[in-house]
């Protein structure tokens, strides 16, 4: 008996520790191309945690670990909704393509949380209805004041009821009352500018009665800033202003000072701000401006100093390593991380093994018109390069059934290895390698003869500086072609194709 509820213990506990989130559910009437993936809403980084696969009946599965509890951003066929995740969770979600996600609806251990989310919006949305903002806004402070805290009364009155009725968790009812507070946050400094606007004195200042609501709503700061990235732009318009002036008086005859270090420097001495506040502040304002693609060498560097030496949180501090890694890419110079790649036949394959340079094509079944726009041109190049070039083409597909499918199919009489990274966007190469579905165009790496990063990640086969870096490599030099010429004929001609956006930006 002791043994069994033993075992019994351990298995709960096993469960309240686990990070892993569950989900799993059916689309009815999607197509079999769309994936499913899941981003934390309140993080800094917002990489897809995961990326699921819909069966042709409509059926998914998958898991990912979750960072916390909290808001996650489900997308589907380019449409989003936000659905509340705890660790350890199973969540059931259904709905129809066509009114995703309008129609979504949440069973299992995920249920009474969402239940109680969709429920206290659908009557945020018909308050609002009712609601006359612009007549609060002409009046007096006082007579605003008490506007705006009429409305925040009503809205927590529906939580309460609301969270009763569905029993929800405490922890969700508190971020959605600090939700409300974030939004209601971001009208304040609409009303102060139009009385800044409206008065005739330079040195003008809101009343006590203003400033002591405002401050009353930031109560919980530290789960302001960490949980609602609305109330971090809040922070942000608060001191837009005054930034712009400390770079203007600062930036006087600099050409090559970033916007990260400009604003590092900014906030580094404001005591308003908590640590976390300027680590998210900062965190929030390097995604959106220097965290780039095209970002140069040297910013690049300053960014990983600003990381390094200026964010204290250590799971910001992570998340802004991975963004820049997976935007920026491998370094050119650097070995050719060693993953687990096998062939068809299920040998183990060195990516960095060889004495010829290589082109390693990242691609999946499911990457939209690969078939009729990419393999055509990458023909051309295999047939013109194949004698000085190796090509390798991995395939991140779901399963290594699929992958046997799709590389018989898709690459068949092109001369190259045709590899699988198994696990698909979970395999051990998807995360060495920084790569997520919106990096699937398909992505194209090069490596010198040493097995090491020759350039940067390309996703047009028919950009000069993709085909200039074969012809230094190869030795041979690539046929100039007519421009009105077209990819699919010729190996030079301006592609259609565009590169994918970088992933979402930081909210």
């Amino acid at each position: 008996m002791k043994k069994y509820f033993l075992l019994v213990m351990m298995a709960i506990f096993a469960i309240s520790c686990s990070k892993k989130v569950e989900v799993k559910g059916k689309i009815t009437g999607g197509s079999p191309l769309e994936r499913i993936e899941f981003i934390e809403a309140s993080g800094v980084a917002t990489l897809p945690l995961t990326n699921i696969g819909v069966k042709p009946d409509g059926t998914f599965a998958g898991s990912f670990e979750a960072p916390k509890n909290g808001m996650y951003v489900m997308s589907y066929a380019g449409r989003e909704t936000m659905i509340y995740l705890k660790k350890g969770q199973t969540a059931e979600i259904t709905a129809t393509a066509a009114k995703f996600p309008e129609d979504l609806k949440v069973i299992g251990d995920a249920k009474a949380n969402n239940d109680f989310l969709t429920q206290t919006n659908k009557f945020l949305q018909t308050y609002s209805q009712k609601m006359n903002i612009q007549a609060s806004m002409a009046k007096d402070e006082a007579g605003f004041v008490k506007d705006i805290k009429k409305i925040q009364t009503d809205l927590e009155k529906n939580i309460d009821e609301t969270a009763t009725k569905t029993n929800a968790d405490k922890e969700v009812v508190t971020w959605k009352k600090n939700d409300i507070h974030s939004g209601i946050l971001t009208i304040l400094p609409q009303y102060e500018m139009t009385k800044k606007q409206a008065s005739t004195n330079p040195s003008f200042k809101m009343s006590k009665v203003f400033t002591d609501y405002e401050k009353s709503l930031q109560e919980n700061k530290e789960e302001l800033v960490k949980n609602h990235p609305i109330y971090r732009s809040y922070l942000l318009g608060t001191m837009t202003e005054d930034f712009q002036k400390y770079a203007m008086s600062k930036s006087q005859g600099k050409t090559d000072i970033t916007t990260s270090e400009m604003f590092a420097s900014f906030i580094k001495d404001k005591k308003e701000l908590s640590q976390s506040a300027k680590d998210y502040l900062l965190a929030f304002v390097m995604a959106q401006s220097d965290i780039r693609p095209d970002s140069s060498k040297e910013t690049s560097e300053k960014i990983t100093k600003i990381i390094d030496t200026d964010i204290k949180d250590a799971t910001v501090k992570k998340d802004l390593k991975r963004i820049q890694f997976v935007v920026n890419g491998l370094k050119k110079g650097e070995t050719a991380p060693d993953a687990a790649l096998v062939t068809a036949d299920g040998k183990a394959f060195k990516i960095a093994e060889g004495s010829k340079p290589k082109v390693i094509v990242n691609y999946a079944s499911w990457t939209p018109y690969i078939k009729e726009s990419t393999v055509p041109i990458m023909k051309q190049i295999v047939d013109f390069y194949k004698s000085k070039m190796d090509f390798v083409f991995v395939n991140l597909d779901d399963t290594k059934e699929q992958f046997a499918k799709t590389s018989k199919v898709m690459f068949a009489g092109i001369p190259g290895t045709n590899v699988y990274a198994e696990g698909g966007l979970n395999s051990d190469y998807a995360d060495k390698y920084g790569i997520y579905g919106f990096k699937l165009a398909p992505s194209y790496l090069i490596l010198d003869k040493d097995g090491k990063i020759a350039g940067r990640t390309f996703f047009n086969p028919g950009e000069q500086e993709f085909v200039a870096l074969l012809d230094q490599l190869s030795g041979l030099k690539a046929p100039q072609v007519a421009p009105e010429a077209t990819l699919q004929n010729d190996l030079l001609a301006p592609s259609t194709e565009q590169a994918p956006p970088p992933p979402p930006a930081a909210k």
